[in-house]
């Protein structure tokens, strides 16, 4: 059976969307990449802040190859953990996963005596966990954890597009796996946010990207540049903001598209540019997302950003043309994010701009469509390498 791995990432980001536990995400992974993929086991070592190390939560597989939960813990210097923590394997492979007879292939050529060690430790620890492939997956260049897989049930080697499909996940997992940690975070402070949190923002938040192909992953993406520029503008500037800033811009920012559930499908998924009348209704769907989250009273302040996010420095943006000042902080953050993501994402009738071509684009607009301040706090963290 021919495995459509694009399909496969796109189901699993819906379904990662909708899990908030860390443990529950991880298990969910693992079997699906067992049961898709047809290999002998599979598991992943997961860094523990506390204690700084990296310790197998979950393993799944036959019996005698699954490895028990907490059975290996590595530390940062274990040879396999500073493979992927120091980016050799970017260095030396170019790519997201690390293939075992790839290794030993290399080991066979002329290599300076440092890193033919080192390969060959990498070699001993992938042998303990009887992994043919490991896949990092980071998070603002930190190793978060790392995805092995034991030999497929056919004993053929994995193809690239398997091998592509892996890391993609990876990268899908890390960001998943960081917004999970949030919402532990803002249940521990927040009990009644949290309820409200996930009875809401999950189910409106997956209705969009199930809509709109479009949004695979732009919501994870948005959320996450938007709070990155909101802490530098914080930092920066120490605004006197009311109640919980950071809490209110996270929810808006993942539901900043909700208005596009009242949009046909038609229009977000047409394969060319929109016409006049299909823009027109694009740009209904800030004031959707606004009659479907106003009956929650306690997110006030997170419709804001909803409501404004389309609104532009100049004053040319839309619903109302708010200029300047007049723009909602939460709204303008949003913005930003949500600006960049968008030039940098494929469309059916075009291809999306590098980071760098993307930046470059974000400081043409400043004063113009974006507000200078925030523009500035975004090309700082950009420069930083947090986006």
């Amino acid at each position: 059976m021919v495995i459509n791995y694009k399909r496969e990432l796109e189901d699993a980001a819906k379904t990662m969307i909708l899990v908030h536990d860390p443990n529950t995400l991880i298990r969910l992974i693992v079997r699906m990449i067992v049961q898709k993929v047809n290999v002998d086991h599979a598991g992943i070592l997961l860094h523990d802040k506390e204690r700084d190390t990296y310790i197998l939560t979950v393993s799944r597989g036959k019996a005698g190859l699954k490895i028990p939960k907490g059975f290996a813990r590595m530390d940062a210097d274990n040879p396999l953990i500073r493979f992927f923590k120091e980016r050799i394997d970017k260095k030396i492979f170019h790519d997201g996963a690390v293939v075992y007879q790839n290794v030993k292939k290399l080991l066979k050529k002329k290599l300076a005596p440092k890193t033919a060690q080192l390969l060959k430790k990498v070699l001993y620890q992938m042998e303990i966990l009887e992994a043919c492939v490991c896949v990092p997956s980071y998070s603002k260049n930190e190793l978060l954890g790392i995805l092995f897989l034991g030999r497929k049930k056919n004993k053929k080697e994995f193809k690239q597009d398997e091998l592509d499909f892996f890391a993609a996940l990876a990268s899908d997992v890390a960001m998943a796996i960081k917004n999970a940690q949030l919402f532990k975070e803002l249940e521990s402070e927040l009990d009644k946010k949290r309820r409200l949190f996930l009875h809401t923002t999950v189910a409106l938040a997956a209705a969009i990207d199930a809509k709109d192909h479009y949004t695979h992953g732009h919501t994870f993406r948005v959320t996450n540049i938007a709070l990155e520029i909101a802490k530098e503008y914080i930092h920066k500037h120490k605004p006197k903001l009311e109640g919980n800033f950071l809490e209110e811009l996270h929810i808006a920012s993942l539901l900043h598209d909700i208005g596009k559930i009242g949009i046909p499908e038609s229009i977000l998924n047409k394969q060319g540019p929109l016409d006049e009348v299909e823009k027109f209704n694009i740009q209904e769907h800030p004031l959707i997302g606004v009659t479907i989250l106003q009956p929650i009273r306690e997110l006030e302040n997170s419709i804001l950003g909803v409501k404004y996010h389309h609104e532009r420095f100049d004053g040319s943006g839309y619903p109302e043309g708010l200029k300047g000042d007049q723009i909602p902080l939460i709204a303008a953050i949003i913005s930003v994010a949500d600006t960049f993501d968008a030039m940098t994402t494929d469309r059916p009738y075009r291809k999306g701009l590098t980071k760098e071509a993307a930046a470059e684009e974000i400081m043409q607009v400043s004063g113009k469509q974006l507000d200078p301040k925030l523009v500035s706090c975004f090309l700082e963290i950009y420069r930083e390498g947090k986006i």
